[in-house]
């Protein structure tokens, strides 16, 4: 694909021709998550990411309060409709998912770009490793865990995490490959029995589509940038904007410049 392929991606969701999960789409480009909070809570939020850089990889931000262009992520991008789908939230509860936030847009609002684990799946299928919610063309099952997060001013809570499927060898292979990429949640935080993260049923995942695990495989979970939903929940700001969980931002920039290797 092109150095334009994320671009024309991005100007397809601007037109509503895209409106669901992005995995898979633009290979080769860094997708991310989003959060958007007034400028009273974004130093706090800039510190709970410094402190939680597994679900938390701070990709970019807004350089000031106000806009909606991040310029260190790509040229042209407009955080305001450049989402598949927002989730708005005020004082922590949920209020509408929504596909475009123009009319809703403040010059407080500061904006945060997350790595994303869509990014480290495509090392993955480059290493012959199946993933299995692309495979069964389905958004990525994820879970609440009892993994806390460290605190910073309001924002606290406990770790949410992707899930994948693998045989033992694989989930080996996994944890190899995925340890390159801390800028998109780097190696999986665990694996094996889910209950030992405090998730009881894999099959009722509590954002994404529930995935088809082997008898022969291991759950592999990863930690899920929709960690900060939880923990915006817990400080209660007026108002905050997310996306709509495996609804992302699609960069201009490459996953192999994520790469430590």
């Amino acid at each position: 694909m092109t150095q334009t392929s994320a671009a024309q991606v991005r100007e397809q969701i601007r037109r509503g021709e895209i409106t669901g999960n992005t995995s898979g789409l633009a290979p080769g480009f860094v997708q991310c998550n989003l959060v958007v909070l007034p400028a009273d809570y974004a130093n706090d939020f800039l510190r709970f990411c410094q402190r939680n850089p597994k679900p938390c990889p701070l990709i970019a931000m807004a350089d000031k309060p106000g806009d909606f262009a991040v310029t260190d992520a790509g040229e042209g991008i407009d955080i305001r409709t450049d989402f598949p789908a927002y989730e708005v939230f005020e004082h922590g509860r949920h209020q509408q998912q929504i596909t475009d936030l123009t009319a809703l847009w403040r010059q407080d609002w500061v904006s945060f770009l997350l790595g994303c684990s869509f990014s480290f799946e495509e090392a993955l299928l480059d290493n012959q490793l199946e993933v299995r919610n692309i495979t069964e063309g389905v958004n990525v099952p994820m879970y609440k865990t009892n993994l806390p997060c460290q605190s910073a001013g309001p924002f606290h809570g406990n770790m949410v995490v992707s899930m994948r499927p693998m045989k033992a060898a694989d989930a080996i292979r996994a944890i190899q490959i995925c340890s390159r990429f801390p800028q998109v949640h780097g190696a999986p935080v665990h694996l094996g029995d889910p209950t030992l993260i405090g998730i009881n049923d894999l099959q009722q995942p509590d954002y994404g589509d529930a995935v088809t695990i082997g008898d022969d495989e291991l759950p592999v979970f990863w930690a899920c940038g929709v960690t900060p939903q939880l923990a915006i929940q817990n400080a209660k700001p007026p108002v905050c904007i997310t996306h709509s969980p495996g609804c992302m931002l699609i960069t201009d920039l490459r996953n192999s410049q994520l790469s430590m290797l």
